[in-house]
């Protein structure tokens, strides 16, 4: 999952091949919508560069741009007052479904701990 005929799914968004609810891009960064919400609100922060998991992060730049998209989506979206959360998931046993680094942005009602 997350490749269609070897082009990466993250990267056909970014580049405007593949249809998606963009809430905010810039040149590094872009936010969508998650197609299978777990929360009412469900983002994906996303880089733009190929990454394949956070495992694979070798630019520390690529973290700060990721990280700091994420708390201002919350902050211009009026979600942070409330709490949120970010999620990380690094590998197909952590969860992660799309072999690309991305951040999940998750509020809107209250979570866990641990989770599961």
């Amino acid at each position: 999952m997350g490749f269609l005929d070897g082009k990466c799914l993250f990267c056909e968004i970014s580049a405007g091949r593949i249809p998606a609810d963009i809430v905010y891009g810039d040149d590094d960064v872009f936010v969508i919508r998650d197609i299978a919400p777990q929360a009412p609100v469900h983002l994906l922060v996303i880089p733009r560069e190929h990454v394949e998991s956070a495992a694979h992060v070798r630019k520390p730049e690529v973290w700060s741009k990721v990280m700091d998209c994420a708390v201002q989506t919350a902050c211009r979206m009026g979600i942070d007052p409330g709490g949120y959360r970010l999620v990380v998931n690094c590998g197909a046993q952590a969860g992660q479904t799309i072999p690309h680094l991305h951040i999940h942005l998750l509020a809107g009602r209250s979570f866990r701990w641990p989770p599961g």
